[in-house]
């Protein structure tokens, strides 16, 4: 039986190590190295969690990867209401832009909302998109991919061609990957996948990002 508010019910989330264990995960919104510069809230532990039909997807998609000598590294899964209003507060607050060196250099803060790299009511919430890379198991390093996870312009969307062609075929081994396992891309981030067919479309949960959520 499902519990009376459904937004608090992570009763199908799980943690994405479980069932993906060579998944590497930095999980940016955990530590002080993202684009507000602070912890997020609601990000209690630095684990990924997402539904378990999304985590069934990666394993797949995984297992595709590895047998081409790559890794899945994730930086974000599902994301609470609570980190996503965090996000919002700091568009406001005009005067905090100590991270735009990083991760936003030549755009606008005021412009991270319109042009579509922070969103008021977020994917992620609905626990089946994830933010994620790959890993080269060859050289022990992540791969290059033209921009770094969470860099906020153009050089960031999937198709820019302004990068070299390793580059750009690294991003397109990683989106036909994730395509064949189900996901769909996001036009604005390379990293940025949603399952076409996510079992919670319409709901938005607020449980906070911890190993407690799903293992009580």
């Amino acid at each position: 039986m499902r519990k009376p508010n459904p937004e608090l019910d992570a009763s199908d989330f799980v943690l994405l190590a479980d069932y993906v264990p060579s998944v590497i995960q930095e999980i940016r919104y955990h530590s002080t190295y993202n684009f507000i510069g602070e912890r997020i809230d609601g990000y209690e532990d630095p684990v990924a969690l997402c539904t378990r039909e999304c985590a069934r997807a990666l394993k797949t998609v995984a297992g595709e990867l590895f047998v081409q000598g790559y890794r899945l590294k994730v930086f974000d899964a599902y994301r609470p209401t609570s980190a996503v209003k965090h996000f919002v507060l700091w568009g406001i607050e005009d005067a905090d832009q100590r991270m735009k060196p990083y991760f936003y250099p030549d755009i606008d803060k005021t412009d991270t909302f319109k042009l579509g790299y922070i969103a008021s009511r977020s994917s992620h919430s609905r626990g089946s998109t994830v933010d994620l890379t790959l890993f080269d198991m060859a050289t022990g390093r992540e791969v290059d991919m033209g921009t770094p996870f969470d860099h906020f312009g153009e050089e960031s969307h999937p198709t820019y061609r302004g990068i070299t062609d390793e580059q750009y075929a690294m991003r397109m081994l990683l989106q036909k990957a994730m395509v064949r396992g189900g996901f769909e891309p996001y036009e604005c981030e390379w990293w940025h996948f949603t399952m076409a067919d996510e079992p919670y479309p319409n709901t938005y949960f607020s449980f906070p990002v911890a190993v407690d959520t799903v293992r009580a």
